[in-house]
This record gives C-alpha cells, structure tokens and sequence, in this order.
C-alpha cells in the first residue's frame, strides 16, 4: 500500500484534497505529487477533480457517500431535483447522476464515481428548504426536501406547470408522498423565489393545499 494511501486509510473519511495531503505528508511538493501519481497509478486512490481525491472503494474504511462528496465537489450546493425526488422516495426512476443544485454557476463533473451535474438555482436563502443529513458511516450532506427539489426541477427544466397534478403524471409522483407538504412549507418556498414560473406552481399547488 502506498504511504499516501496509508495515511489516509487511517483517516475518518476518505476523501482529501491537496491541502490535506500537505499538512499530513512530509517532504517537498514535488515528492508529495510523485507519492498521488503512485497511488493514482497503482489504482489505490481515485483523482475526482483537481486537487481533490479519494481512496479507491477497496481501501476505504467506510463507503464514501456520493451525496457528501457532492459538496466537496463543488459548492455551495445540495442535493436537489432528480436526485433528492429519488432519495426521498418520490419518483420510481433509478438516477444515475448526482443533482444539485449550485449558488454558482451551472457545471457538470465526469469521475470514477459517477457524474455530478450541478445546476444554477437563483433564490433569497440558498438554504431554506434544504436539510443537513447524516448516514449511518457518518457522512454529511445537504439534501433539499421533496418541494424545495420539485420547484427546482420546474426551474431548471424550464417548465410550465401551474397545478400539482402536472409533475404527479410527468413524474409518476404517488399522490400519498404529498401529504408531507403543509402550506406552511409552500409559503417560506413562495417567498423564497423570484421566478415567475415558479411563483405561479407554488401559488397553483398552495390553493389545492388550502381547498
């Protein structure tokens, strides 16, 4: 096993970055690059993006959660559309890449662990709406709610719905997900959003909750 390898086996989490790699390793710079491009090339640790690494999954302590490194990809950002409606049950389709939403600007990432594609969502509070989760190997991750997913989805697709039961047929939502929405909830999302397609969902789906 590498020395660099090694180092960050013992570490509680297997992703690092450059930075990490300097504090924890000694020499120069250059030995420090030499011992990445060792263990990249004997296929112990997995090069996400520049600067940023993680153990190959057969070195890892515990498995490295794709909605933790998300963050670390690129940030800010959560969990959010395809993704989120997925994990929390929403939709019956697998999704094979991660989606977020971004405070930057919109960016994809091609890596060993799959494709991260991040998408510009402009609001008031980047984070309202949005839950920071743990899972069970103590990884971290921001994960929007089911409603706060939808609305971006709407927003990044460009869509036009103006009634809830316009995403229950696209997306073949189960109607019983919903009663986990209160009006409360669609109120802090109204105000949350400047976009007029959304504005007009919300208010859409905010009377059918009210009726």
């Amino acid at each position: 096993m590498n020395r660099l390898t090694e180092q960050f086996f013992k570490a509680p989490t297997g992703v690092f970055t450059q930075s990490d790699v300097a504090a924890s390793v000694d020499g120069t710079d250059f030995s420090r690059h030499g011992l990445i491009k060792r263990a990249m090339s004997a296929g112990e640790i997995l090069n996400i993006r520049r600067g940023l690494y993680c153990l190959a999954p057969e070195f890892q302590k515990k498995p490295v959660s794709v909605y933790s490194l998300a963050q670390r990809i690129y940030g800010p950002s959560y969990i959010s559309m395809e993704t989120a409606l997925s994990h929390h049950g929403w939709i019956p389709e697998a999704v094979y890449a991660c989606t977020c939403a971004s405070f930057g600007n919109s960016k994809e990432f091609e890596t060993p662990l799959g494709v991260f594609s991040y998408k510009r969502v402009p609001q008031h509070t980047f984070f309202l709406g949005v839950q920071r989760c743990n899972d069970e190997n103590g990884n971290v991750f921001f994960m929007a709610s089911p409603a706060k997913a939808l609305v971006d989805y709407l927003y990044v697709h460009q869509l036009k719905w103006t009634r809830i039961d316009e995403p229950i047929d696209s997306l073949r939502i189960d109607e019983d997900e919903l009663a986990c929405v209160t009006a409360e909830e669609l109120e802090a999302l109204l105000d949350n959003y400047s976009n007029g397609r959304i504005k007009r969902f919300l208010t859409g789906w905010l009377g059918e909750v009210k009726s």
